[in-house]
């Protein structure tokens, strides 16, 4: 298992359910969460707060998509790695969102395993 004390990871959610089982499963290597529950929220956070090590993003959320939200974020900066995470599992929603600037995708159901393995290769642990 990892354990980085000092990762900082941003989770752009809009369902609570969803977000509570992120945060479960990322509580196992002890990084620190924030939770957006809308792209918009997301935009903010990142511009208030640009030290996120990652980002999960919803690609489906009110206010603002996470395709926009991750093309905002990308302007910002390039190099913050960004997980889409979605229910639409389709081969064209995974090559929406890589267009968008997402480094990796997840389809929902996301197995905890999975989501551990991305973070690790993305946090270079």
């Amino acid at each position: 298992m990892i354990v980085v004390d000092s990762m900082k990871i941003l989770i752009a959610e809009d369902v609570e359910s969803n977000y509570l089982y992120l945060n479960a499963v990322l509580s196992k290597i002890k990084a620190e969460i924030v939770w957006a529950k809308n792209g918009l929220e997301a935009v903010d956070l990142f511009k208030k707060h640009q030290d996120f090590d990652l980002i999960l993003m919803d690609l489906q959320m009110p206010e603002m998509n996470g395709y926009e939200a991750t093309r905002i974020i990308k302007s910002i900066n390039p190099s913050i790695p960004i997980i889409a995470q979605t229910a639409f599992a389709m081969a064209e929603d995974r090559a929406k969102a890589l267009n968008a600037g997402c480094n990796e995708y997840l389809a929902k159901p996301i197995r905890s395993k999975d989501l551990l393995n991305l973070v690790e290769k993305f946090m270079h642990v």
